[in-house]
């Protein structure tokens, strides 16, 4: 399956990059967890993020980033079989799985709950 991984990137880091870069990475582990079960992980930061950057976005909250983080995870949505939520508060997250929901998508909330694919 194509998994997007849906947690908090932003939420309650208050602008701070530090903080916003952390989150990331630990999404990134997730979605390493994600692979390793036998599927194909995806966040949408990993898109979003370079495509913001070309456009000229400085930081990771600035306008130009805006434009294109929500637009590209809910594009996203549409190609990807499951949505893992992971815990935190995060309105994108939540976002992204009422939309997975409406469209009778797999929402797995652990990672033990995704199946182990066998190579």
């Amino acid at each position: 399956m194509l998994i997007l991984i849906a947690g908090p990137v932003r939420s309650g880091t208050n602008g701070n990059q530090v903080l916003i870069h952390e989150n990331i990475k630990k999404l990134d582990q997730i979605a390493l967890q994600v692979y390793q079960r036998g599927h194909t992980p995806v966040i949408g930061e990993w898109l979003a993020l370079p495509l913001a950057s070309a456009a000229g976005s400085q930081t990771i909250g600035d306008e130009i980033s805006e434009s294109f983080l929500y637009p590209v995870a809910h594009r996203l949505i549409y190609c990807c079989d499951a949505i893992l939520r992971i815990p935190g508060a995060s309105q994108g997250a939540d976002n992204d799985v009422r939309i997975g929901k409406e469209r009778g998508m797999a929402i797995f909330t652990q990672l033990d709950e995704i199946p182990v694919i066998e190579s």
